[in-house]
């Protein structure tokens, strides 16, 4: 899990950390997007089935998103930022998609947490 000073360079910190781990392969990604994703939402994981998910922040979007419900329901424990991400995703090194949209990262006890995106076509 990510630990840094601030909530901009937690939040470079995180998606330089996804983005190394997607170089390394889908495997290394899934574990990656296990172990921080948010505590109270690991059940809602997807598997990757093979894919990438490259994540590039737009770190000057990077805003306070207070009223989140990452399930419809509750929002996360936590300080929860909202930045606009493109999202490249690869399979075996081959662009299968790519999109403008935006990534939640949540400060919680010293540490950036997300939310395993759940890339189409990935069987989940």
């Amino acid at each position: 899990v990510i630990a840094a000073a601030d909530p901009q360079q937690q939040g470079r910190d995180y998606f330089a950390a996804n983005n190394a781990a997607a170089r390394a392969g889908s495997a290394a990604q899934q574990e990656f997007f296990d172990r921080t994703q948010h505590p109270d939402f690991t059940g809602q994981v997807c598997e990757l089935g093979g894919l990438t998910v490259q994540l590039d922040p737009a770190m000057s979007t990077l805003r306070p998103d207070p009223h989140y419900l990452p399930d419809g329901t509750r929002p996360p424990r936590g300080e929860v930022f909202v930045v606009g991400v493109e999202v490249t995703v690869r399979r075996d090194g081959t662009i299968t998609g790519r999109q403008v949209g935006s990534q939640h990262v949540v400060l919680l006890d010293g540490t950036a947490r997300g939310f395993a995106p759940c890339p189409s076509g990935s069987g989940a």
